[in-house]
Order: C-alpha cells, then structure tokens, then sequence
C-alpha cells in the first residue's frame, strides 16, 4: 500500500497576507477555497491543486521551524491504522466538516522518529470502523 501522492506541505506564519503575498509574487501560487478552520491562515494554489498551506500564529514556536507538517493522499485508511498500532504509534484522526472544500476528508496524523508531523488524507467517502 504504498502513498498515492504529495499532498501538500504547511507553513506556519505570524503574517498570513505577507506570506500569501510573498509566494503569489515569487512562485505564481494563487490563493484559492479554504476549509472553514477555527485558525487564520490560507490555501495556496498550483494547477488547481492546494500545494501550500499557511496557518498563522502569534509567533513561531520555539525549535519548531516554521515546517508545521507534510501530507500525504493515500488510500485504505484501516490499513494504515492497522499499520500504526501495530507499530504503538500514537496518531490522531480527525475528519474535516461535511460542508466547503475537501467536505469530509480523513486526515491522520502522527509523528516520525525525529518528531516531524505527518499527515495522510484520505478520501471521504473511506470507511473507518468505529468511526462517523
């Protein structure tokens, strides 16, 4: 079951129009639909795909980097759950809301060995035991 592709990678920033100005003047990233989160930030866009996510905080955390995590679109969710525990990793899966852009979708997140957040979305039409 190996990942189906790169999703996205997420930047944090303590000045969200800045950084959207910044990567629309130097990379042609347009800034496009975002999920209707509790946080500031936004969504960058490349060919119709959210490449660059940009979530704004108070300041940046300390020896966090501003690196937040990287994503990944993947199939069989049971699969990769199965594959975590089995391996007593803790993770979190959450769903985004029914409603706006990317309704639905799962997205689980854990932690790789030098402490680098990873996140694997999936399709919200996957079924998760136990889950809504």
């Amino acid at each position: 079951m190996p990942i189906d592709r790169m999703d996205h990678f997420t930047i944090l920033t303590t000045d969200t129009e800045k950084t959207v100005a910044f990567y629309y003047d130097v990379l042609g990233l347009t800034p496009g639909p975002r999920p209707d989160f509790a946080f500031p930030g936004a969504w960058l866009y490349n060919g119709g795909s959210a490449v660059l996510h940009v979530v704004e905080k108070g300041a940046i955390p300390d020896g966090g980097g501003v690196l937040d995590h990287i994503a990944f679109r993947g199939i069989d969710a049971p699969s990769y759950l199965a594959k975590l525990k089995a391996r007593g990793l803790k993770y979190d899966l959450r769903r985004l809301p029914q409603s706006g852009h990317a309704g639905g979708t799962w997205q689980l997140f854990f932690f790789d060995p030098s402490g680098a957040r990873v996140e694997i979305d999936f399709a919200a039409t996957e079924t998760i035991e136990g889950q809504d």
